[in-house]
């Protein structure tokens, strides 16, 4: 028989902190980003992968947290704790091969699609395995293929998005507008796929065999966690972060992120002195008037 499927037992509290959390760790991502583009700084492959951790941590938790709402009436539902750990882990490695790609190749369109295809990819099989790991005794989980194909696609196309404007526009309220972005996006994807489940149990469910999502509470806030501690490494590794300043600039620094060497200095020519024209008149013997003698 077919499974009675409610995603906001909740009620609008999930969806809301869900997409709180994905906009905070879009956020910082984002910013970790767009800072290692614009400014002086050669620690770039730190701040590019600080971003990736950002961004997967902060979809991470948003899946979770959304999926405390989702029950099936008719059975418990349970969750391996590997499996959604694992979907941790290869959501960020996902994310990071995207933001590398832009962080050192952003000036060409291939590059940014690309790297947005990748990011956008990688949240979606964050989710996907994430619900691989959903475990129901006695019953099956489907999918419609259709809404799935829609689910990837808003991530693929949102995550293209974001870091196009992380690219070509600068400022705090740019990668602010990206992180909105970036967080309805994800959001919307997750509950687009949700969208897409469908449940078939045996006449006879026992309890299932995972744990239960409220004990993956106290699990679930290593996001949040690992969260805070990323946004305090970035503050205090560049506390010009939050508020978008811009670095000081010295004779000898580095280039953009990630380039050493000294900047080109401009030489100006010095113009050619003029002698003012009442020195050089002054200078010019003047010629007397002719003597009428000599005539």
């Amino acid at each position: 028989m077919q499974g009675t499927i409610d995603g906001f037992s909740y009620g609008l509290v999930t969806p809301v902190v869900a997409f709180l959390m994905a906009c905070l760790g879009s956020a910082l991502g984002l910013r970790c980003t767009m800072r290692c583009l614009r400014t002086r700084r050669a620690w770039k492959p730190g701040g590019l992968a600080l971003g990736a951790a950002s961004i997967g941590s902060g979809v991470w938790t948003m899946h979770f947290i959304a999926m405390t709402g989702f029950v099936v009436v008719e059975a418990p539902v349970g969750y391996d704790r590997l499996t959604t750990f694992a979907s941790l882990a290869v959501g960020i490695l996902m994310v990071g091969i995207g933001i590398f790609i832009v962080g050192y190749r952003a000036t060409t369109p291939m590059a940014l699609l690309t790297g947005g295809t990748i990011t956008g990819l990688g949240i979606a099989t964050m989710h996907y395995l994430g619900m691989a790991g959903l475990r129901l005794d006695g019953g099956n989980i489907g999918y419609d293929t259709v809404t799935v194909a829609v689910s990837v696609l808003i991530a693929v196309i949102a995550a293209t998005g974001a870091l196009w404007v992380v690219v070509s526009r600068r400022g705090f309220m740019a990668s602010l507008a990206a992180s909105l972005v970036m967080g309805a996006a994800s959001t919307g994807m997750h509950y687009t796929a949700m969208a897409a489940v469908h449940v078939h149990l045996e006449e006879t469910s026992g309890a299932a065999t995972g744990e239960r999502a409220a004990e993956l509470l106290v699990p679930m806030l290593i996001g949040p966690a690992v969260f805070l501690l990323l946004a305090s490494v970035a503050v205090v590794v560049d506390p010009l972060l939050l508020t978008g300043g811009r670095e000081p600039s010295t004779g000898s620094g580095s280039g953009s992120c990630g380039r050493s060497g000294v900047p080109t200095q401009r030489i100006r020519s010095r113009p050619a002195y003029r002698e003012p024209a009442d020195r050089t008149a002054a200078r010019t013997p003047r010629r007397s008037p002719p003597d009428v003698h000599d005539w």
